[in-house]
């Protein structure tokens, strides 16, 4: 997710995104974490996402570019790379609100 920490993929600022704020929370550690560890860490930083405001752009992009690894928009790499082509997305609560309420 560390393209989302600060800058998007093209180049832009990312203001409201709330993973830049612990990237490592998004993407792990440099070193070596157990399966319970990365577990209890990706359930935070899905518990995260569920409040960013860019929570659908992130989602977007994330089906785009097929992340290998991170948490995107409240879901792990491996749960993006099942095929979500038949999945209403407005049943998952991620289109952001008026971003003018939340700032």
């Amino acid at each position: 997710m560390t393209a989302l920490g600060a800058m998007d993929l093209r180049g832009r600022p990312v203001t409201g995104a709330q993973c830049r704020f612990d990237p490592e929370l998004h993407t792990g550690p440099d070193g070596e974490e157990s399966p319970d560890e990365r577990a209890a860490r990706e359930l935070v930083a899905a518990q995260v996402c569920e409040s960013c405001p860019l929570r659908a752009q992130c989602l977007e992009l994330a089906m785009q570019i097929r992340p290998e690894f991170g948490v995107w928009a409240g879901f792990t790499a491996a749960e993006l790379a099942v095929d979500l082509s038949g999945v209403d997305l407005s049943d998952l609560n991620l289109f952001a609100p008026d971003l003018n309420e939340v700032a």
